[in-house]
């Protein structure tokens, strides 16, 4: 068993201390700068289909993000999770960030490659509504990622400038509506994709059920795959990820600047994701990567 040394416990834990007080109620150092905050990788706006979320509001959601010193967050829309009127989606979610989060809330729009003239929805998001990004659920927009215009999509999105974020599971399989089980889905497809396309900027959400060890390794070793932190599970799950040895047979170390702080807000409670950062004894350098500076970089290179 690997054993730490006092003196490394205690500059570890002076470490995340100090990390951690940035967000105490009323501490100076606690306002929106860049060095300070979050930049929350993985929100969405509007209803979830199948029960009422406590922040479904977006007025309430923003408030509570901000309380919680996120200085930008990257919105996606359930609503693209089961509506056939895809542009429509991407209409509302793009004035919604504007009304109530200019400037914070930035809309990532979806596409559903299952249906015909995804290229339209995709173009619209670019040259429209100005996003930097889409996102796509295919557990439950009716395809899988082997489908055929797959690549097609990562490449038109990658000749845009756009980040592609692929959502894995939303909800447990446990309590998913029996006549509305999302699909199962495989991640394989996307190492193909990416190692054929090397500027792809792509990353993935809620990707834990669907990336084993071995694929693990692959995205790190093959790809630029970035992820972010919303479904890790298990105490010090962040450090262990990034230092391979997850209690869940993760052996693979994940690099710090490929992992993006993730919520999935208001689905998850925000302070959820903000305990993986706190409970892990992170540096106060890998802490600062994981809140904002790898996403800053990724999207800056997009933008």
């Amino acid at each position: 068993m690997n054993q730490i040394n006092r003196r490394s416990f205690l500059r570890q834990s002076i470490a995340t201390a100090a990390a951690a007080s940035i967000f105490a109620e009323g501490s100076p150092a606690a306002g929106t700068s860049s060095a300070s905050g979050i930049i929350d990788t993985n929100v969405n706006l509007f209803d979830w289909p199948f029960r009422a979320l406590k922040y479904r509001n977006t007025k309430a959601l923003v408030a509570k993000l901000k309380k919680h010193r996120v200085i930008q967050a990257w919105a996606g829309s359930f609503e693209a999770l089961l509506a056939k009127d895809i542009n429509g989606v991407n209409e509302r979610l793009a004035v919604e960030c504007r009304r109530y989060g200019r400037g914070f809330l930035v809309p990532f729009g979806s596409v559903n490659i299952a249906w015909p003239d995804w290229e339209e929805d995709l173009r619209r998001c670019h040259e429209v509504h100005k996003m930097p990004g889409i996102r796509i659920y295919p557990a439950y927009q009716t395809y899988d990622l082997s489908h055929e215009d797959f690549p097609k999509l990562v490449n038109l999105a990658t000749e845009r400038g756009m980040i592609v974020q692929i959502a894995g599971t939303l909800e447990d399989t446990r309590v998913q509506h029996p006549i509305v089980a999302s699909r199962e889905i495989s991640f394989e497809p996307i190492l193909d994709v990416m190692k054929n396309n090397s500027k792809a900027k792509l990353q993935l959400l809620n990707w834990n059920d669907y990336v084993n060890d071995e694929l693990l390794k692959k995205f790190v070793l093959e790809t630029k795959v970035t992820f972010d932190i919303a479904w890790l599970e298990s105490t010090g799950g962040l450090g262990r990820l990034i230092d391979g040895n997850s209690w869940f047979g993760l052996r693979t170390p994940v690099p710090v600047e490929r992992i993006m702080f993730g919520s999935y807000a208001p689905y998850f409670p925000l302070e959820s994701a903000m305990m993986k950062l706190f409970e892990s004894p992170l540096t106060l350098e890998r802490m600062k990567s994981v809140m904002n500076i790898n996403a800053n970089h990724f999207i800056k290179q997009i933008v």
